[in-house]
């Protein structure tokens, strides 16, 4: 039996519906359904959105964090951190995308959401090394991607394109050394040639 994708308006009808005041905001924009939702709602509409009969959500595909600083560079106009979650369902062939915002830029924190799908356990390790952002109740929240020793996130924007610190080894020590990067910002500007009658053209 063929199972056929709601009509995008229906779904949100749905969502909206099974939600209830939980959603800050509801948009259907370009055929996806984007719900935003606050931080201390975060867990109990993730649960709504898997358990509902009309939404079941059974499977989280993607986890993500985004630094709203400067976004599309214009200054930033609300809380920096976001957490962006895209749901499926396999059983009613929908989709749904779940925006969560970590109330203090300065010490971002949202729930997990580990104890609902476990698949987030990875892409949660993933935002928390890149972004910073810590999963309250993730069991084993580490760095997933960077060394051991890293400092900073280097997917927040304001983490330097060269980052902080290089790392060699010492054939003295024996060992590999962290130190201060020694390269150079610098702009490039590339040097334009134009070549009269190019290509024969005259």
């Amino acid at each position: 039996m063929t199972s056929y994708a709601v009509n995008p308006d229906t779904l949100k009808t749905h969502v909206d519906a099974a939600l209830g005041g939980l959603a800050l905001s509801s948009v259907l924009r370009l055929g996806e359904l984007t719900i935003v939702v606050d931080a201390v709602h975060y867990l109990q509409a993730a649960s709504i959105l898997r358990d509902d009969p009309i939404c079941r959500f059974e499977q989280l595909v993607d986890l993500c964090g985004v630094d709203y600083s400067t976004y599309r560079d214009e200054p930033q106009s609300g809380l920096r951190y976001c957490v962006v979650s895209h749901l499926l369902s396999v059983s009613l062939n929908q989709r749904v995308r779940l925006k969560v915002f970590a109330p203090d830029d300065n010490f971002p924190v949202v729930q997990s959401l580990c104890g609902i799908w476990s698949s987030a356990n990875w892409f949660e390790r993933e935002a928390f090394d890149l972004f910073g952002v810590v999963f309250e109740g993730h069991d084993d929240l580490r760095r997933i991607l960077t060394d051991y020793g890293f400092i900073g996130h280097p997917f927040r924007k304001d983490f330097p394109v060269s980052g902080h610190v290089e790392m060699r080894y010492d054939a003295e020590q024996k060992r590999v050394v962290y130190q201060p990067v020694t390269i150079e910002p610098r702009e490039i500007t590339p040097r334009i040639i134009r070549e009269e009658n190019y290509g024969g053209l005259h």
